[in-house]
């Protein structure tokens, strides 16, 4: 879903839609407002677009998303030891914390934009079908937000509708996170029901929602609210391990053979490829992901490197080893090793065609033994997902007679997990979800970290423009 982007300025509903080939052919028009744009197909699609546009920012997923969800780990090093990256690192960020607001406001921005398309599309004429494919979209990334600001930050407010006149309320307060949750798990229902089948999403569609990619983020929501004591429910596991099943049972995705090909961008959207966010060169929006993370004599900016713990964990025969992380020049000092996962040979500067990856096949396979340990410790099952995704990276399998209790195969997990998965936005929603975070920053730097950074604080900002919300606990 790439490529001849149009841009659409919707001002009163505050879109910017890109469109990709084949994806949209209507002309750009300027200054539309909500009740004499939305007409038609076309005006529906290109509505859809802007929903989707809104995660590209580099306040968004272009930069911050990761930044939240890799920092506050284990695996990556930050080079400053005093700006805001370096205390999302070092759990000493405040409710001042730029890229914690930023994370906040875009992730409304998107949902923003999903409500303004679910309110106005209903009524336009044209093929159920079709019609029901872009309100599940819209919900699918709605509940994407949602789903990331409930793992952030607990309660939110729950805004389902636009601001429709000056007399609406704009101080919503926070809802409790268990509806939240039902939300979220309304809208990926609605989704995987009503989206196409990866194998019927056209190639110049790619980027948009599957019934796989709703399954897969059903799965992971489902083990989020499980290890939630305050919000799980008791048929959450199950239906996790459900999730994954109707993804792997599919016949629609894989593992590629070679784990470097799944961030090659010469063969994006491959059968690994559940979801991923659409990236590519001018005068596109671009990902700086590579540059951020290459050191400054591979035309680099040199912002992060590998922590020395990630690099000494790694069996030197992990194929992943060889292929994520890197030396320079040679040496073998562990401070010079920097990541080297995301790559693209026709990188300009700033700009790489490198897709953000939200879900693939490798995260559900260890996901569906994550719910099988979950179920039943003794359950001989749950090696097989995590076996599959070990056999690729060249390691020795686990016998499904290996007895291991419940809380040691999470250990086997969160390592498993950070080899395979680091980079990719997952390791502090991990450690969270595993209940490891604590664990992991005492042994590896003898860092305690309070309970409060379970959750990010409500941007200050926003406790300033709405007097009805409240501040996380230990953040006043």
């Amino acid at each position: 879903m790439k490529k001849n982007i149009l841009l659409l300025s919707l001002l009163a509903l505050g879109l910017s839609l890109g469109a990709c080939e084949k994806f949209l052919q209507e002309t750009p028009a300027d200054f539309l407002a909500a009740e004499n744009f939305y007409r038609n197909e076309g005006d529906a699609v290109a509505g859809l677009n802007g929903v989707f546009n809104s995660l590209l920012p580099q306040t968004y997923y272009g930069r911050t998303g990761w930044q939240i969800t890799e920092l506050p780990g284990e695996l990556i090093r930050v080079g400053s030891s005093t700006d805001e990256r370096a205390q999302l690192s070092r759990f000493t960020y405040t409710p001042t914390n730029t890229e914690i607001n930023s994370w906040w406001t875009n992730s409304y921005r998107m949902i923003n934009r999903a409500n303004a398309l679910l309110e106005k599309v209903p009524a336009i004429s044209m093929d159920a079908t079709r019609k029901n494919v872009i309100l599940g979209n819209a919900r699918f990334l709605r509940a994407l937000a949602y789903f990331d600001l409930a793992r952030c930050f607990g309660d939110v407010p729950l805004v389902l509708a636009t601001v429709k006149s000056p007399s609406d309320d704009l101080r919503p307060p926070r809802a409790p996170l268990a509806k939240v949750y039902e939300k979220i798990i309304e809208d990926l229902q609605f989704a995987e029901a009503n989206c196409p089948l990866e194998s019927q999403i056209a190639a110049g569609e790619k980027g948009r929602v599957s019934k796989g990619a709703a399954a897969a983020v059903l799965a992971k929501v489902y083990l989020t609210r499980a290890a939630n004591a305050a919000v799980a429910q008791p048929t959450d596991n199950q239906s996790a391990l459900d999730a994954c099943t109707r993804v792997t049972g599919s016949n629609q995705y894989s593992l590629l053979q070679t784990y470097g090909d799944v961030f090659n961008p010469d063969k994006e959207n491959g059968p690994e490829h559940i979801f991923s966010i659409q990236f590519d060169l001018p005068p596109n929006t671009g990902s700086i992901i590579v540059r951020q993370f290459l050191p400054s004599q591979l035309q680099g900016l040199g912002t992060f490197t590998v922590e020395d713990s990630l690099v000494r964990s790694y069996r030197t025969t992990d194929v992943r080893r060889a292929w994520n992380i890197s030396n320079q020049a040679g040496t073998t000092t562990l401070a010079r090793y920097y990541f080297n996962k995301f790559r693209d040979d026709k990188r300009i500067i700033n700009d790489a065609r490198t897709n953000y990856l939200i879900t693939r096949y490798a995260d559900v396979l260890l996901m569906q033994s994550e719910a099988r340990n979950n179920l039943n410790a003794a359950d001989p099952l749950k090696y097989d997902g995590y076996n599959k995704v070990r056999q690729r990276a060249g390691l020795p399998q686990w016998a499904a007679t290996r007895v291991t209790t419940k809380d040691a195969f999470v250990d086997m997990m969160v390592r498993e997990r950070g080899w395979e998965l680091v980079q990719e936005g997952h390791r502090w929603f991990d450690l969270v979800r595993l209940n490891r975070l604590m664990e992991r920053e005492k042994a590896i730097f003898n860092r305690t970290v309070d309970p409060r950074y379970l959750l990010f604080p409500i941007p200050q900002p926003e406790i300033l423009l709405n007097p009805n919300l409240t501040q996380n606990q230990g953040y006043n």
